[in-house]
């Protein structure tokens, strides 16, 4: 079962929101410290690649034990990013498209395809 089509950012937001408020985590939740909650976690996900060379991070993606170590890293990561969108309002699907658009005209294809230099080296 593919969860990912069933289920909306504003379902994760609303679990995260429910399972804060029973807890009363609104008081340490601020943009401060759960932009710190995200680099904690992301830190905690790369760790799993740090030295790695890329057959190496095959191994570890097609490794049981190590994927799911990985996806919980990454499920970390986006419940400090969905709290912190919840806290404050943001519309996630909304913000992502509006950036998705910037980025179309700063990766054009015919500039950016196969390259990984940055916009303003294409």
């Amino acid at each position: 079962m593919n969860m990912d089509s069933k289920t909306t950012i504003e379902d994760i937001k609303k679990l995260i929101k429910d399972h804060c408020t029973a807890r009363d985590w609104d008081q340490f939740h601020n943009a401060k410290d759960l932009s710190i909650g995200i680099i904690t976690e992301a830190s905690e996900l790369l760790e799993h690649f740090r030295w790695k060379n890329p057959k190496e991070v095959e191994e570890i993606m097609h490794n049981p034990k190590t994927r799911l170590e990985v996806s919980e890293e990454m499920a970390d990561v986006l419940y400090f990013l969905g709290r912190l969108a919840e806290r404050y309002n943001i519309d996630l699907s909304e913000e992502f498209f509006r950036k998705m658009e910037k980025n179309e005209k700063k990766y054009p294809v015919e500039k950016a395809k196969g390259s990984n230099k940055k916009y303003n080296e294409l």
